[in-house]
């Protein structure tokens, strides 16, 4: 079964959804769709086979159509998904997934009245790193976790529609949400505007789950070096993951505390024992493939299938939903939001 995409938005993210489609057998590509005259003649002339359009009306209009992708800027999410899931049409919507979470919502309840497939494109639990991180949360290697540390930090690119925390924490929010595999009971962010009155170019968010799990994210635009770096400990083992590194992406360390305690008696209490323990670092092997190419066969394998995907309309949700809560607690002064 041969599934026709078509893809709106030709600009910066578009083009590498295009080229996988277009080289994925299941998909054959349709359209390309995109206002900005330079964008579209750009991918119409690289994929002669596609109908272009500067109208998205001509890509719902066509019968032959199966599904749309859209990679668009946030803010036209929401009426773009509505509009394909309208006219019949399978949806793939770039991260974050809408604008807020009543929006998230609507698209899903649409979907599944529709019986279509709603997913959007949290790239980054595609990839070999992510998904290995996962298989040793669920096999129970790291053993209890204990802590989410994330650093996503660069000089720029600066948005003028969406903050740093919609910008960037969309991709650590999917990989928390991801691994963790449970939701946060409460979240706290603070955040600073320094180049664009009211729009964030810094923040920080923490976020609290129901036992003693903690994970803090740091997100920047104004900083001299680009960090990508995420630490998860567990009671048993911990693993770094460093996106920026080109081949030694994870490592696994085989250490951790424990915490002895001295006995019952009043006066040796304060004697608890710490041990720590040391012991060997690896380096497992990751699946190379490019992450988008898992995207889009999940996709298409969620429309051939009619299931959900890894990260369907309600992972998309919770995504945005932590996003909306960031965004109250940094206008909030930094107040803690239950979730």
């Amino acid at each position: 079964m041969t599934i026709s995409v078509g893809v709106v938005g030709c600009g910066y993210w578009g083009p590498n959804l295009i080229r996988n489609f277009a080289e994925n057998e299941g998909a054959a590509l349709r359209w390309v769709c995109d206002k900005d005259a330079r964008h579209l003649s750009k991918v119409a002339r690289r994929y002669p086979a596609a109908r272009a359009a500067h109208d998205y009306h001509e890509l719902l209009s066509d019968p032959r159509l199966d599904a749309v992708v859209i990679a668009t800027p946030v803010a036209t999410h929401y009426d773009f998904a509505r509009r394909a899931l309208e006219a019949g049409k399978h949806v793939l919507v770039e991260k974050p997934f809408t604008a807020s979470a009543r929006e998230a919502e609507e698209l899903i309840a649409l979907a599944e009245r529709r019986g279509l497939t709603l997913m959007v494109d949290h790239t980054f639990i595609y990839t070999g790193a992510v998904r290995k991180i996962k298989e040793a949360v669920d096999s129970g290697d790291l053993g209890d976790l204990l802590y989410f540390d994330s650093v996503r930090v660069n000089l720029g690119l600066f948005q003028r529609d969406i903050n740093v925390v919609w910008d960037l924490a969309p991709h650590d929010f999917s990989i928390m949400d991801y691994v963790v595999g449970r939701e946060p009971t409460a979240l706290l962010a603070t955040g600073s505007s320094h180049i664009e009155p009211g729009i964030e170019n810094i923040a920080y968010v923490q976020l609290r789950f129901g036992d003693s799990l903690i994970a803090n994210f740091h997100f920047n635009w104004l900083s001299p070096v680009k960090i990508r770096r995420t630490l998860i400990a567990g009671s048993r083992r911990m693993i770094v993951y460093d996106d920026i590194e080109p081949t030694e992406k994870i490592r696994v360390y085989d250490k951790g505390v424990t915490r002895n305690d001295a006995g019952a008696d009043e006066e040796e209490a304060y004697k608890t024992l710490v041990s720590y323990r040391t012991g060997d670092v690896w380096v497992p092997q990751l699946d190379p493939t490019e992450a988008l190419h898992y995207v889009c066969a999940e996709f298409l394998d969620s429309i051939r299938d009619a299931r959900p995907s890894a990260s369907d309309g309600r992972a998309g949700l919770r995504v945005v939903r932590l996003l909306e809560a960031a965004q109250a607690s940094i206008n909030d002064g930094g107040r803690w939001i239950k979730l």
